[in-house]
């Protein structure tokens, strides 16, 4: 990941020492922005010659010649938005930046194209019963179920592949030898795939517990029923950005009470709605751990995330949230299933 803070100037930056700042980060780039580190802008070797050419000097202050509009995506955009951006303007970086405009990452064109290869790993929670899909899941588990033309559990490996993330765990349970049969070691598919066999339930996060010894940096943990269009990469740079221990993955749940709701005061009435909506954020059942949080799960023992989570949080860990405002469909109920397919072919 790139060291951001090497890249970073201001508008009261000297243009030699900007010059310094670009020829540390390596990127032909550096990112101009102000004391609570918001983007302003981005400044070039480009933009120095031309200052220079104007009549400035490298004791000048570069505030007079950065570019004050540069291309920049959000953490909600995927990987294909961000190239055919980059494309369409010729630009070979486009920073990422969070809901408060600071640069959590900047992508560069090659890497879009061809991703990154990275080292941490992604695990899989594929040992569910899939119980409200029956009779499908009967004699097969429902990761191996199509959507489209391809088994939900090959579009998930798919879409982290697509990010350069190929080392996979797959905690596996029921019809295990179906799912291990079907993908093997993973290497026609293109990533690298262990098994994690729980020989008993053990909930949303109770196989965690089997991988202590595999796990020695940040990684990823999905359940293996669920179809998004997320950018996984953006999703780990917020994570290392903002030094968390635990992020969860969420998405806006909008519902509408079908009634006209009356406020009292006693038998006073004091104001009535009329079938008001209530949004939340819920759990996207998307997840970037520390492998430091480890310690917390139980061994051996039922123990779902979301209880994780909350001692996390009573024990004062850094535990954060990354919206998801694209596609994400848990195919849990035969409604999701068909929906799922009609979908399919739009969104992958």
């Amino acid at each position: 990941m790139i060291d951001l803070k090497k890249l970073e100037i201001f508008e009261d930056t000297t243009i030699r020492e900007a010059i310094k700042a670009i020829d540390r980060g390596n990127l032909q780039l550096a990112i101009v922005v102000d004391k609570k580190r918001r983007l302003l802008g981005t400044l070039t070797d480009g933009d120095i010659r031309r200052g220079i050419l104007s009549g400035l000097d490298t004791e000048s202050n570069i505030k007079g010649i950065y570019f004050r509009s540069p291309l920049v995506a959000t953490l909600a955009e995927s990987k294909k938005d961000i190239l055919q951006k980059a494309l369409d303007r010729k630009i070979h970086q486009v920073p990422i930046i969070d809901e408060n405009q600071h640069v959590i990452d900047i992508r560069q064109i090659e890497e879009l194209i061809k991703p990154r290869e990275k080292s941490n790993k992604v695990v899989l929670m594929v040992g569910g019963l899939g119980t409200r899909l029956k009779p499908l899941t009967e004699k097969i588990p429902k990761p191996l179920l199509k959507v489209g033309s391809k088994t939900i559990l090959e579009t998930i490996l798919s879409r982290f592949l697509e990010y350069g993330y190929k080392n996979i765990l797959m905690c596996v349970n029921y019809k295990s030898d179906m799912i291990q049969e079907f993908f093997g070691d993973g290497s026609k598919f293109g990533v690298s795939i262990e098994y994690i066999l729980e020989d008993k339930r053990m909930g949303t996060a109770g196989a965690l517990s089997l991988l202590k010894d595999k796990i020695s940096e940040p990684f990823f943990v999905m359940n293996g029923d669920l179809l998004t269009d997320i950018n996984f990469e953006n999703m780990h740079n917020f994570f290392v950005s903002d030094e968390a221990d635990a992020l969860m993955c969420v998405r806006e749940y909008e519902f509408q009470i079908p009634y006209g709701v009356v406020n009292t005061d006693n038998i006073r009435i004091k104001s009535i709605q009329e079938k008001p909506s209530h949004k939340f954020f819920v759990n996207a059942g998307i997840y970037m751990l520390s492998p430091k949080v480890l310690k917390y799960v139980p061994k051996n023992e039922f123990y779902n995330m979301t209880t994780l989570f909350e001692t996390l949080i009573e024990k004062n860990r850094k535990v954060i949230s990354f919206p998801h405002e694209g596609y994400w469909m848990d195919i849990g109920r035969f409604e999701e299933y068909e929906k799922a397919n009609t979908e399919f072919n739009n969104i992958f």
